[in-house]
């Protein structure tokens, strides 16, 4: 495996002085960008397969152990603050359960009837997407969640990084991002989880992107849950509708801070139930629904 293999060029990194030690593993992370976009088109590829079946109703399902798995783990938590995803719609499951996200848990990677019985509770059904992420791409763990899920129907994406794991031909989209060596040899929370990270990121939200989550590249589905969100969803509301901030935060109030609800509302002339019913019935796009019939 290339994650696994030797790099001579820091064969004296216990040797090095800090800054060099820091550049060295700072320069190294270029890689993870070079192998991310070599991936970009399998990238696509997936989220033009995962759109359709989340429009149907289906759920985002993630599955790791170790990193990738807590890699993963992010990007499911992250979808429902950024872009207003129900918690219920993006699930993760991590070899040795929500306590492994803490302390590892020895030998549940190598546990294939843990990844069955983890897929098994969730039940997943042809509208379902099933993301499975292994660095190596031959953890047993992720190996047969692809396998289970495959074989119940649900739409599956294998996330590696070496481009000869047995995980790729399991999966209906594999995205392979050869990182090769990592500055530690083996290390892979070095480069190839930053690469990990990368494509998590730009899977997920451009998956949002597509549903309709961004107007522009404006975060309109914004869940505001804190000040700052607060203050950022009636900046972004009061810049679309073209109003100042007290009418845009008093339009937010109104709506319970819905903020496409808001900006159609404001921009359109409806009211709150109006401005609802315009975007549901323009597939929640504020683009659409500010688009005269």
């Amino acid at each position: 495996m290339k994650t696994e293999t030797i790099d001579s060029t820091y064969a004296d990194l216990d040797l090095m002085d800090t800054p060099d030690l820091v550049r060295a593993f700072m320069t190294d992370q270029l890689g993870a960008v070079q192998a991310a976009l070599a991936a970009s088109n399998q990238v696509a590829q997936a989220i033009d397969a995962v759109v359709p079946r989340l429009q149907a109703g289906g759920r985002l399902l993630y599955f790791g152990a170790g990193t990738s798995g807590r890699l993963a783990l992010l990007d499911s938590v992250e979808l429902g603050p950024t872009f207003s995803w129900p918690r219920e719609r993006a699930i993760a499951s991590l070899a040795g359960g929500a306590g492994a996200v803490y302390v590892a848990v020895e030998g549940a990677e190598d546990s294939a009837q843990l990844a069955i019985q983890d897929v098994q509770s969730l039940h997943p059904t042809a509208n379902d997407v099933v993301i499975s992420v292994a660095a190596s791409g031959r953890t047993p763990y992720a190996i047969a969640v692809l396998q289970e899920a495959r074989r119940l129907g649900a739409l599956t994406l294998a996330l590696v990084n070496n481009p000869e794991s047995v995980m790729i031909a399991l999966a209906d989209h594999a995205i392979v991002i050869d990182t090769g060596a990592e500055v530690i040899a083996g290390s892979t929370r070095l480069k190839a989880g930053t690469a990990q990270k990368i494509i998590l990121n730009t899977l997920s939200s451009g998956i949002m992107v597509k549903l309709a989550k961004v107007y522009g590249n404006l975060m309109v589905d914004v869940r505001a849950t804190n000040e700052k969100l607060v203050h950022r969803a009636i900046g972004l509301t009061a810049r679309v509708a073209e109003v100042d901030l007290a009418a845009a935060e008093a339009m937010l109030i109104a709506s319970e801070f819905e903020v496409k609800t808001a900006i159609v509302a404001l921009r359109c002339g409806l009211d709150i139930a109006g401005a609802r019913a315009r975007l549901n019935q323009r597939k929640g796009s504020v683009r659409l629904a500010l688009t005269p019939p």
